[in-house]
């Protein structure tokens, strides 16, 4: 709908109309769009994360899973937790 605004083929009026919005909405969309639109086609914005390490996190739940299994067979040896499921 911005884009269609910023050729300028229809009217706000009509665009509101065609489109089931308030006229005064399609005025900050149009502004935004022209203020972005560089960033879709401008240089690719560095993660704020780092990437996440895979291998680390297999690891991880690995050693998770360990643990509860050897505590899931403790409390079932100590009469805790039943060994159905």
């Amino acid at each position: 709908m911005a884009l269609e605004a910023l050729k300028g083929e229809r009217t706000l009026a009509e665009l509101a109309q065609r489109h089931d919005v308030h006229p005064n909405q399609i005025t900050p969309w149009k502004a935004q769009l022209l203020e972005r639109a560089a960033d879709v086609f401008g240089a690719p914005h560095s993660p704020s994360q780092p990437p996440v390490d895979r291998k680390a996190l297999h690891a991880k739940i690995g050693e998770l899973t360990l643990e509860n299994d050897f505590l899931e067979g403790a409390l079932i040896k100590a009469g805790m937790l039943s060994a159905k499921r």
